[in-house]
């Protein structure tokens, strides 16, 4: 690329290559914390070119002294760069309820208790909605005094914050606002609404790199509750994973902390318990930090693909768990499988089997002799009983055969142990259908897909709840999503969670259903 020069002052930069963007994505990666993928390659190009003309320095100057400690001022003109953000006052209200009826009362009683002040954070808090929204809901909470109560909004925009400070909006943010609290809270002057200096002044708001240094905004137990909604979606893994380290570790005891709508600490973080009310989900940390990061790695060879007439089979049974216990059954009394008599010798011998015995376990679950993998994890010493996978597979054959008080019990063992397993939600949903529990079955399998949005069997499984419950709008929408993520679903998931049907048969099911409730299969 050629160099564009100017009249006066030192020549202008020579425009950035692919190379270069890159090495500023990586810079911005290491000081913002924020990650962008190649589809925000042009934008960062543009944001790179900015910088450059308006530092009048040259690329691979500019880019090493990024690399080696970027600047206050220019870390805040990045940050004003790349963090526009939109939001809204009371978005995805339900949340919002939940910190209201739940999250405020408990915390609120909690520190007067204490003896000390209820202390909130909004991090990541861009113009003010969300810390705004929070003040509002504070002085009309009954039983909570809001002299006692401080809340503190962060972020790394300055201009975000200073738009946040003057109080000043358009009345597109106050959209999902209910009109009594817009009457309530705020007066019209012309085309703005001005925020009432009562709320606007019991909100503090500081400038803060959330993927900086620690600092004061990192205090031991120094917060009840924390809004950090739509920020960690934007951190790479590693900052994703040291900010919710962060969170943990600054809340206190039992405080809560509110993520966004489509964000989960799955694979973050072990140091919550997952809370479900108000049609929302969010966290309670736990009493004591566990800060390890607790992945279950399943593998096992892919499943052999079984025809069968799945749809009569569903339809037959009437529930999607005794389909697979009749499944389960049928396959049994064909099959005309080898006792495994070393398993059986050496039970209750008090010898700690090695790891290899849990892969033998899924080999008969793959060849669909699952009396026999139940016997053999069965088998197991007690030693084995706080083991994840052992825990899940367990579960999973217990369901297979039509033992659902056994499986549910199982599962929430291993909840003790891994709350945010979406397979065990996924099981217990199975477990709550075959006790009648329909409404208990619907939420588990919404735990599992809020915890793993790509789970296809619990979609599947909450579009033939809504199709037995005649909702054929739920339905559709679900049997659609998963019909849409079976093709590309893990095998070794679709061992564990498929009922012992294969990838085809089941994506045959998502038609069948969808036809039957007037989609398109």
């Amino acid at each position: 690329m050629g160099c564009a020069r100017s009249r006066r002052g030192p020549p202008v930069t020579t425009l950035p290559g692919a190379e270069q963007v890159d090495r500023f994505r990586r810079g911005i990666a290491r000081h913002l914390g924020l990650h962008f993928d190649d589809g925000k390659l042009a934008l960062l190009a543009d944001v790179l070119r900015g910088r450059l003309e308006a530092l009048k320095q040259g690329t691979d100057a500019y880019l090493a002294r990024l690399e080696a400690a970027a600047s206050a001022d220019e870390s805040q003109a990045l940050a004003r760069a790349l963090t526009v953000a939109e939001t809204f006052f009371f978005r995805h209200i339900e949340q919002f309820r939940a910190f209201s009826e739940i999250a405020l009362p408990d915390r609120a009683r909690a520190a007067q208790e204490a003896g000390r002040r209820l202390q909130i954070l909004s991090a990541g808090c861009a113009s003010g909605e969300e810390p705004y929204s929070l003040a509002m809901l504070v002085r009309e909470a009954a039983g909570v005094r809001p002299s006692d109560v401080d809340i503190v909004g962060v972020d790394v925009n300055p201009a975000m914050l200073e738009k946040a400070a003057r109080g000043r909006f358009s009345s597109w943010v106050l959209r999902e606002t209910p009109p009594d609290t817009v009457q309530r809270w705020f007066r019209s002057e012309g085309r703005e609404f001005v925020l009432d200096d009562v709320v606007r002044n019991a909100v503090r708001f500081e400038l803060r790199n959330l993927a900086g240094a620690a600092g004061s905004t990192w205090l031991p137990e120094a917060f009840d509750v924390i809004f950090c909604r739509n920020v960690l979606m934007y951190f790479t893994p590693e900052g994703a994973q040291m900010l919710v380290e962060r969170l943990a570790s600054t809340l206190h005891t039992g405080g809560y902390l509110f993520l966004g709508h489509a964000e989960t600490l799955r694979g973050l973080s072990s140091d919550f318990h997952l809370r479900q009310t108000h049609g929302a989900f969010y966290y309670q940390r736990r009493g004591r930090l566990r800060s390890d990061v607790r992945a279950l790695d399943h593998t096992a060879p892919a499943p052999s693909i079984r025809q069968t007439a799945i749809r009569d089979l569903v339809d037959d049974a009437g529930t999607w768990v005794e389909a697979i216990r009749q499944a389960s059954s049928r396959i049994e009394a064909l099959a005309e499988s080898p006792s495994l008599v070393s398993a059986r010798a050496g039970a209750g011998d008090g010898l700690v089997r090695p790891r290899w015995d849990v892969g033998l376990a899924l080999e008969l679950l793959e060849k669909e002799r699952f009396a026999e993998a139940l016997e053999l994890v069965q088998a197991l010493p007690p030693e084995w009983d706080s083991d994840a996978e052992v825990l899940l597979l367990h579960a999973v054959l217990l369901t297979h055969g039509g033992e659902l008080s056994r499986a549910e019990r199982a599962c929430e063992r291993l909840l003790e142990i891994d709350e945010l397993n979406a397979g065990a939600h996924y099981l217990l949903a199975l477990c709550r259908e075959g006790a009648g529990d329909r409404a208990g079955s619907i939420r588990h399998d919404q735990a599992a897909i809020y915890l793993d949005p790509g789970f296809a069997m619990a979609h599947l499984h909450l579009g033939l709840l809504a199709r037995r419950a005649s909702d054929s709008r739920a339905a559709r929408g679900a049997l659609r999503q998963a019909m849409a993520l079976l093709p590309r679903e893990d095998a070794s998931r679709l061992l564990l969670f498929g009922g012992g049907f294969g990838r085809d048969t089941l994506v045959s099911l998502c038609r069948a259903e969808l036809a039957g409730c007037g989609g398109n299969g």
